[in-house]
């Protein structure tokens, strides 16, 4: 079976994330292989076209930005043969330098949780990544397995605090019984399980670029901010600077779309990538 590397000197996640962020920049690239990407690139909709579609951009992008972000659902759609590709794509990326969160979204209760936390982040799976996206719905608590196995491994999490779909607003923010919104309770929950961390806490969040002024406070967090819906779902670089003010140097803004629409050229998808890091980092400054 082949393995990911196991993370070097015991550093953890925020430790590895905090360098790859200052030596290649705060920018995520989602490697998103939708039907229509496929069909835009000249690509069959098949194992072979998603296979062909994944190291193109593994190739392109993962020695020169700091994170590569596969989203799970596209892979799966083809089965076990989608699974393989997509284990190879993060074994490939993280290889070639780039850490690896998997866009997965992966929430549920005790056993059942646990085996995900193992899938995806024990360094004795295929899959194993560097970071898993996770939804806390089910309680924060019930996320506590997967934090415990990120944290055994040097793995992250990201959790899910606000998201841009509409859908969202009406549980993110509800009001729990002491008066603050869900969103801000997963914020200090997550601010809990980084307190002691030195450099960067390993347990991070979700906040979509367009989800616009929520008052939400962030200060106490101590840990990275993922930051997805910018290009080709409606948010801009700007929007980092109203949404993120002091936070700056934890911000970790993701594309898709937006860059992947300029493949299966490899210089289109660098040239993308490197606009769109000059962005963010011109609107993080």
């Amino acid at each position: 079976m082949n393995r990911a590397p196991v993370p070097a000197n015991g550093e953890t996640f925020g430790e590895r994330l905090y360098a790859a962020m200052r030596a290649r920049g705060p920018l995520c690239v989602g490697v998103d292989p939708h039907a229509s990407l496929l069909l835009r690139w000249g690509l069959p909709d098949t194992v072979s076209g998603l296979k062909a579609f994944a190291d193109t951009v593994v190739s392109a992008l993962a020695d020169r930005v700091a994170v590569l972000k596969p989203q799970s659902a596209f892979f799966e759609r083809f089965g076990a043969a989608g699974v393989a590709v997509l284990e190879s794509t993060i074994r490939q990326a993280r290889h070639a330098g780039a850490l690896v969160i998997l866009d997965a979204k992966r929430g549920d209760i005790g056993s059942t949780v646990q085996a995900y936390a193992q899938a995806y982040l024990s360094p004795a799976s295929p899959m194993a990544s560097d970071a898993l996206t996770v939804s806390p719905y089910l309680g924060f608590g019930s996320l506590a397995p997967v934090l415990d196995e990120a944290e055994a491994h040097g793995a992250g999490v990201f959790v899910l605090a606000l998201t841009s779909n509409p859908e969202g607003a009406s549980v993110q923010h509800a009001r729990t019984s002491d008066g603050r919104t869900v969103a801000q309770m997963m914020v200090d929950e997550a601010a809990a399980r980084n307190a002691v961390a030195p450099v960067l806490g390993s347990v991070g969040l979700v906040v979509g670029a367009t989800v616009g002024d929520t008052g939400i406070d962030l200060s106490a967090l101590n840990g990275p901010v993922l930051v997805p819906g910018l290009g080709a779902q409606g948010g801009i670089p700007d929007d980092l600077r109203g949404l993120f003010r002091d936070l700056r140097g934890v911000v970790l803004p993701s594309y898709s779309r937006e860059i992947l629409s300029h493949g299966p050229s490899m210089s289109g998808l660098r040239d993308a990538t490197d606009r769109a890091l000059f962005a963010c980092q011109k609107a993080l400054v």
